[in-house]
This record gives structure tokens, C-alpha cells and sequence, in this order.
């Protein structure tokens, strides 16, 4: 499927980009930079980014658990999860 029209590019070319690099990929600058070519429009930056997404968790699920692509792949879906402070804690301000 054609995820760029501006520049032609199919998930195809999106996954064999960040499978056949040794540097990680986040993000359509970097898919673009890596093919040759320039965002135009960047309509298709976010269908991009989510290909990226899971073709690391593809290549993660086939890793060791101690991969560092299996890292990447966790990274991505993890957001740092933090606690509201407790009323009870020291210097919470009410």
C-alpha cells in the first residue's frame, strides 16, 4: 500500500528501511533521510510513524529479551508512569 504519494513510498519501503538499518528509526525524517528523499506534504508522517511502531514490535517479538530492539520497541509503548503525590506526603501543598 502507498503510505507517501509525494514521494511514492509503500509500507514496504517503510519496513525494509528500519529493518535493514543498524541505526534506529523514530520517525518520518529519519525514513525519509534513509530513502533519499524529502517530506512535501507530511500527510503521511503519522501512518509513518505508526508502520516504524510496528515493525520494531515485529522484530521485538523475535528478539531475546535482552535485545536492544526489543528496548526500543518497549520505549515506544511505555510512557513513565508517575504518581499523583499523596495528601499524606511531606511538603504536598494544599
Amino acid at each position: 500500500m502507498i503510505v507517501c504519494s509525494c514521494n511514492a513510498l509503500s509500507d514496504h519501503d517503510v519496513r525494509h528501511a528500519v529493518n535493514t538499518t543498524h541505526d534506529s528509526l523514530h520517525n518520518a525524517k529519519q525514513i525519509y533521510d534513509r530513502l533519499g528523499c524529502n517530506a512535501e506534504c507530511g500527510r503521511c508522517a503519522r501512518t509513518i510513524k505508526t508502520i516504524i511502531d510496528e515493525a520494531y514490535s515485529e522484530r521485538a517479538l523475535a528478539c531475546q529479551a535482552d535485545c536492544p530492539h526489543r528496548r526500543i520497541a518497549d520505549d515506544a509503548q511505555d510512557e513513565p508512569k508517575v504518581a499523583p503525590p499523596s495528601p499524606n506526603f511531606p511538603g504536598f501543598a494544599r
